[in-house]
């Protein structure tokens, strides 16, 4: 027998903007606020809360209300059987009702496409993620999901730095003691900006230094614990560090891999399960994190790449297409080496936004009939997840290109992939997470700032770093972002127990009719050896795909 309905769901810490439903939530708790919200309607219950939440409820009219809070802090998963809505804030927890949900081919595919299954889609059939800035209403055995928030930017006139830099500071302190718990302050510290900035703001907020933990590597190029000590240094924090080994990933890949509710491929999950190991070890309670502030306020090198291919267009058509596309594309002049580049910016930047972004994908690189059986491939929908990307591209109208690929991040890589590592890596370990960057505040904020102090001609985050001069070390402003990037492949080519882990997953996972044998041997073959930095990202979803099938999935096939 299936139960009745789902019981009601609260996560997370909502702050209704309504007086009355603030006092309410107060003196009886969230439940009654959202109830006493809905009567509003569901968008607009939805749209009163800010901070970090999950809501399901059914009322006293029978009617299911789901929300999640704007960058998806919290999940919620929802399917619907014999005309019941039931939801959870694990995917595998519903798929486990009877009758058992299949695994989805299309979901499949989409993770070896974005590396993570991106919401509404989960790995099993039926059962849906609530999208981030998303609510349901289940009424009369219809479902009805909207959006109840789109970020909407605005540019002003005439920016004055100074008091948008003083406005910023106070921001900034303000969300990170907002998120303290009263226990021990501690937070991540890769060495960055955003990192190092919560580091040092911890010490303003909490009146003591953070206590600060930051992962290595003894793997060329991807260490960066230099930098974690000179913040530490700087802000006088109690520095702790862990160096993750290939025999650490060993141990813990099917942990990992086994904890999320669906396949999850972001690689640095690894290293952040190591730190918030380390913190709850150390008797930490809840860490801050610095996610989001690249996304805010306009870190991530692709925003300047883009902004030199939107050059393009202000090339006069006639030029454009009465000269150098045909010269460089249709003639063999495009093929010597001086014009080779040329003929490569012009072919990338005539592609739109947000498609041009995905020229790079790993899977299109490798070709997808390369990759996927025919029997599989003719189980998807190859187009489908453009046609998600060109559908959250389009949900933000009237902004600068840059402002576009900030909104359309705050979706793809943190609700759907760097929220969920964090979020899930530090439940695995026992120790709760805040994200002071994603303060209503700060994102309010970061939609009225002028798109030039985000990107001042190829600078990036010019306002960040210009706002932070003189707080933060100028070697922290100065350095390239990086990160907890995982040393995976030029580990996997030295250490035979990690190769083998690799091997022996890619493997099982050829036998499920999913992957073409072939491309499986000649990846660990030659291109691992040939390239591990690069193609060891795709053994990396490939053995955490089969990772997690072994834990969750009976049988071969899918």
């Amino acid at each position: 027998m299936l139960p009745l309905a789902s019981p009601a769901l609260a996560l997370g810490a909502p702050r209704f903007t309504d007086t009355r439903l603030a006092t309410l939530a107060r003196e009886q708790g969230d439940i009654a606020a959202w109830q006493a919200a809905l009567a509003q309607g569901a968008a607009q219950a939805a749209a009163g809360a800010v901070g970090d939440f999950a809501i399901g409820l059914t009322d006293a009219a029978g009617r299911t209300f789901l929300a999640v809070d704007r960058f998806a802090v919290f999940s919620l998963c929802y399917r619907v059987i014999e005309g019941r809505l039931h939801f959870a804030a694990r995917a595998d927890e519903l798929a486990a009702l009877p009758p058992r949900a299949e695994i989805d081919p299309q979901a499949i595919f989409d993770y070896l496409y974005f590396h993570v299954i991106p919401s509404p889609r989960t790995i099993f059939q039926g059962v849906h993620r609530l999208p981030p800035a998303h609510c349901a209403l289940f009424e009369g055995g219809r479902l009805t999901v909207t959006p109840y928030w789109v970020p909407q930017f605005t540019e002003p006139g005439r920016p004055a730095f100074e008091p948008l830099a003083a406005e910023f500071r106070q921001c900034l302190r303000d969300a990170v003691a907002a998120q303290l718990d009263g226990g021990k302050p501690a937070c991540f510290l890769s060495g960055g900006t955003d990192s190092s900035t919560v580091a040092g703001m911890i010490g303003e907020a909490a009146g003591r230094p953070a206590a600060t933990y930051s992962i290595g590597f003894e793997a060329e190029g991807y260490d960066e614990m230099q930098f974690a000590r000179i913040a530490a240094k700087r802000f006088g924090t109690e520095h702790h560090e862990y160096y993750v080994t290939p025999d650490d990933l060993v141990r813990n890949i099917p942990h990992v891999a086994a904890h999320y509710d669906q396949p999850f491929g972001n690689s640095s999950a690894l290293p952040a399960f190591y730190c918030a190991q380390m913190a709850r070890n150390d008797g930490v309670t809840k860490l801050l994190a610095g996610d989001g502030g690249d996304e805010l306020f306009g870190g991530n090198s692709r925003y300047a790449k883009q902004r030199i291919f939107g050059w393009y267009d202000a090339v006069p058509a006639a030029l454009r297409k009465g000269l150098m596309e045909p010269l460089l594309e249709r003639t063999p002049l495009g093929a010597l080496p001086l014009a080779r580049k040329g003929r490569s910016y012009v072919e990338q930047a005539k592609v739109p936004l947000p498609d041009r972004m995905q020229m790079t994908n790993l899977l299109l690189h490798l070709g997808v009939d390369k990759v996927f059986t025919p029997d599989f491939l003719a189980r998807v929908d190859q187009a489908d997840p453009l046609r998600q990307q060109q559908a959250v591209w389009r949900q933000v109208q009237g902004a600068s290109a840059l402002n576009r690929m900030l909104a359309y991040d705050w979706r793809y890589t943190l609700a759907e992939a760097d929220l969920p590592k964090v979020c899930g890596t530090t439940q695995l370990a026992g120790v709760a997470v805040g994200f002071p960057f994603l303060d209503q505040a700060l994102v309010d904020f970061s939609l009225r700032l002028p798109t030039e102090y985000k990107l001042k001609g190829l600078k990036l985050r010019w306002f960040f770093k210009e706002a932070l001069r003189g707080f933060l070390p100028d070697e922290i402003l100065a350095k390239k972002k990086q990160g907890f990037g995982l040393p995976f492949g030029v580990w996997a080519n030295k250490h035979a127990a990690l190769l083998k882990l690799a091997s022996d997953s890619l493997h099982s996972l050829a036998g499920r009719g999913i992957v073409r044998p072939e491309f499986i041997t000649a990846l660990l073959d030659e291109h691992l050896p040939a390239h591990p930095g690069y193609y060891g990202e795709m053994v990396w979803i490939l053995m955490m795909l089969e990772q997690w099938l072994q834990e969750h999935h009976r049988g071969d096939a899918v």
